[in-house]
C-alpha cells in the first residue's frame, strides 16, 4: 500500500539586523544585550516560538551576517495531512512572523516584550508541495522604523520558508496495545491489516536467553500465597510487560520487553528519573532476539503532570522530552535539524506479503540497529505515535518517515517502540491507582 502524503513547511535561517549601535531603530534597548524572539504562526495551527539570533549592521559584522545567513538551522516545523493541505488550500493560508525584543512572558505582572514588527508569508499552491519542494521565502526583509533612500533606519530580518513533500507510512492499533490487538496500515479512508499484538510477562531467564517464545501468560495464582514482604514489594514495582508484533504469516517481527522494572522511589508513590523503568525494542536474528533501541520513563519531579521519556539507539539519544500525564500527546523521533533537503522516496511497501519481510543481508547483525544508522544520518522525521493520558483509553497511531521504512521489521520495530511509549504511561501511574486486570500479573 502507499504511503500517506505529508507536507512539511520549514522555517529556519532566523537573524535579526540591526543598524549600527549609535543609532538604534527603538528607544533604551541596546540591539547587543537584548535577548529577540519569534512568534510563528500558520493558520489553524498552534504558535510556535523560537529565539532570534541577533547581529549590528557595521563593517565588522559582515562577515557574521554572510555565515548566519548560511548556517541553515531550523526555528519551525509544522508538519500537514493530506486533509489539513487541501483545507488550507482552500482559505489562501500564511505563515505569520512577529518579532519581540526583550523575555518571554510577564515580568511584575507586566509583559516585558516589545514588538520589533509583523512578517507575512503567503503560502500559494501548497499542494505542490506534496510532489517537490517550494521555497516561499528565502532573503533579508525590512521591518519596523521608516524607509529612507538608503534604508538605514530599519532592521532587517532574515528568514527561510520552504515545504517539502515527507510521505510517511500510517498505522493504526485496532484497540489497546494490552489487549493484544490487529495493527492496520492505513490510507486516506483505506485500512488493510498488517501486524497482530500478543501482550504477556516475561521473567527473568526468559530476557536472559533471549528466547523467541511467546511471553508468559500471568500466573495470578501465586499471589494469595505471598509472604506479606513479596506482596508489599509486588504492590510497589511494574514489570515483566512484553509486547510481541507478528505478521499476517504468525513470524515474529520485533518486540518491547520491559527490562528494569518501574518501581515507586523510597517514600511516594511515583517512579522517579533518578530510577527510571526501561524497555528494549527488539528484533529477530536467526531464531534469538537482538536489541536495537532502549526507551526509559519515569514521572518528573513534584506534583508534576508530566512523563518523562528517552529514546536511545546505539547510546545515541534520538528523543528526550515529555508528555502530558493526563491530556497524553505525542511520541515523537524529529532528526530534522536544519533545512539542507533530505530524499524523502515516494515508494510503495506491501507489509502484508511475506516478500516484504526481509531485504537483502537480513538476518546479520548489521542488519539490527547498525543497519539503520545511515538511513537516521539523513535525518529528518523519524517517526511520531499519539499517547493517551494515564488511564484513558488508547489505541495509538503511528507515523513513519518513508526513508526509514526499507522492510517490515523496520516498521515492526517502530510500532513496538508505540506500544511501549504507550504501556509506560500505565507503568508511570502512581503506586497508589490501580491497574487495569490486563497489566496484573
Amino acid at each position: 500500500m502507499d504511503p500517506c502524503p505529508f507536507v512539511r513547511i520549514l522555517i529556519g535561517d532566523l537573524t535579526l539586523k540591526f543598524p549600527s549601535v549609535s543609532k538604534p531603530s527603538f528607544s533604551t534597548v541596546h540591539p547587543s544585550s537584548s535577548p529577540c524572539f519569534c512568534k510563528i504562526k500558520l493558520t489553524n495551527f498552534p504558535h510556535q516560538f523560537s529565539a532570534v539570533p541577533l547581529i549590528v549592521d557595521d563593517s565588522a559584522a559582515a562577515p557574521t551576517t554572510t555565515a548566519a545567513a548560511r548556517s541553515h538551522s531550523l526555528n519551525a516545523c509544522f508538519n500537514l495531512t493530506k486533509p489539513q493541505i487541501e483545507t488550507l488550500a482552500s482559505k489562501r493560508p500564511s505563515l505569520s512572523i512577529s518579532i519581540y525584543t526583550g523575555r518571554r512572558g510577564a515580568s511584575c505582572g507586566l509583559n516585558s516584550a516589545k514588538l520589533l514588527g509583523r512578517v507575512t508569508v503567503p503560502l500559494a499552491e501548497l499542494a505542490t508541495a506534496e510532489s517537490r519542494p517550494v521555497v516561499y521565502q528565502n532573503g533579508w526583509i525590512g521591518i519596523g522604523g521608516k524607509k529612507t533612500g538608503s534604508g538605514s533606519s530599519q532592521s532587517q530580518f532574515f528568514l527561510s520558508v520552504r515545504a517539502e513533500p515527507d510521505p510517511r507510512f500510517v498505522f493504526k492499533f485496532d484497540g489497546e496495545p494490552e489487549c493484544s490487538p490487529q495493527v492496520f496500515q492505513v490510507q486516506g479512508n483505506v485500512k488493510q491489516p498488517v501486524f497482530t499484538c500478543k501482550f504477556g510477562f516475561r521473567n527473568a531467564s526468559d530476557m536472559q536467553s533471549r528466547s523467541m517464545s511467546e511471553p508468559s501468560t500471568p500466573r495470578n495464582w501465586l499471589v494469595p500465597f505471598m509472604g506479606s514482604n513479596q506482596k508489599e514489594q509486588s504492590l510497589k514495582e511494574r514489570k515483566g510487560w512484553s509486547l510481541t508484533i507478528h505478521d499476517l504469516s504468525g513470524s515474529p517481527v520485533a518486540a518491547a520487553s520491559m527490562v528494569t522494572p518501574f518501581v515507586a522511589s523510597p517514600g511516594s508513590q511515583r517512579v522517579s528519573r533518578s530510577n527510571p523503568g526501561a524497555w528494549l525494542i527488539l528484533r529477530p536474528e536467526d531464531g534469538t532476539w537482538k536489541p536495537w533501541g532502549r526507551l526509559e520513563a519515569w514521572l518528573e519531579r513534584g506534583g508534576s503532570d508530566t512523563v518523562g521519556y528517552k529514546f536511545e539507539l546505539l547510546s545515541t539519544i534520538l528523543a528526550n522530552s515529555t508528555v502530558s500525564a493526563s491530556n497524553g500527546g505525542k511520541f515523537t523521533i524529529d532528526l530534522t535539524s536544519s533545512l539542507t533537503p533530505v530524499n524523502s522516496p515516494h515508494s510503495s511497501f506491501d507489509f502484508g506479503s511475506g516478500s516484504g519481510s526481509s531485504r537483502p543481508g537480513s538476518g546479520s547483525g548489521s542488519d539490527f540497529g547498525f543497519g539503520l544508522i545511515p538511513q537516521l544520518l539523513q535525518r529528518g522525521f523519524v517517526m511520531s505515535s499519539t499517547v493517551e493520558g494515564i488511564g484513558k483509553c488508547s489505541k495509538p497511531e503511528v507515523e513513519v518517515g518513508v526513508q526509514h521504512v526499507t522492510c517490515t521489521e523496520d516498521a515492526a520495530a517502530y510500532v513496538a517502540l508505540a506500544a511501549a511509549m504507550d504501556l509506560s504511561m500505565d507503568a508511570c501511574r502512581p503506586f497508589s491507582h490501580k491497574l487495569r486486570k490486563e497489566l496484573r500479573q
